[in-house]
């Protein structure tokens, strides 16, 4: 098993595209990078404690690989957005590629360099490749949100704009 760590804006709505495909053993949503140990929501959701929205994933390379992750990844964001994604804003919903070995940041400058030449975008790609910092997982009720809170998981989906992005440039 090996892990790959993805900041995609909301963690709610990284989690969705990975979960239940064979190779993907667990997707945990937490957050990353930042000052405080341990945050919670609500020191991470004021943007002061430099930690990003991520989730974690847990797979099989070998049913999986790692380059089909990146796939999934880059069509689920604006790449071109360092401000936050979509309707949230602010430093704790920027993108970034977090790497656990040589072989994963070889693979994510790769993938971020075929979405800067791919013709999408007008504006240049700022999604970061960063080393992998400590994961702190988020708080019970954030886990599987989609699945506890569906109504209102939805709702907020449709009014970020996520998927309207995603429909026009992917």
């Amino acid at each position: 098993m090996e892990q790959a760590m993805f900041a995609g804006g909301c963690f709610w709505c990284m989690v969705t595209p990975f979960e239940e495909l064979p190779g993907i053993h667990g997707i945990v949503s937490g957050y990353a990078g930042g000052t405080v140990e341990n945050p919670t929501y609500e020191q991470v959701k004021t943007g002061t404690t430099g930690h990003f929205e991520v989730v974690q994933i847990t797979f099989d390379p070998a049913l999986f690989p790692y380059e089909r992750l990146l796939e999934l990844f880059w069509p689920q964001i604006d790449p071109t957005d360092d401000g936050g994604q979509f309707q949230d804003r602010g430093t704790q919903y920027r993108t970034a590629v977090f790497y656990y070995n040589e072989e994963q940041r070889l693979a994510a400058l790769a993938s971020r360099e075929q979405v800067a030449v791919s013709g999408r975008f007008e504006l240049p790609v700022v999604t970061e490749i960063l080393p992998a910092p400590h994961f702190y997982p988020a708080e019970d009720y954030h886990q599987d949100y989609h699945k506890k809170n569906p109504k209102h998981y939805k709702e907020d989906r449709e009014q970020s704009g996520r998927d309207t992005f995603i429909s026009q440039h992917w």
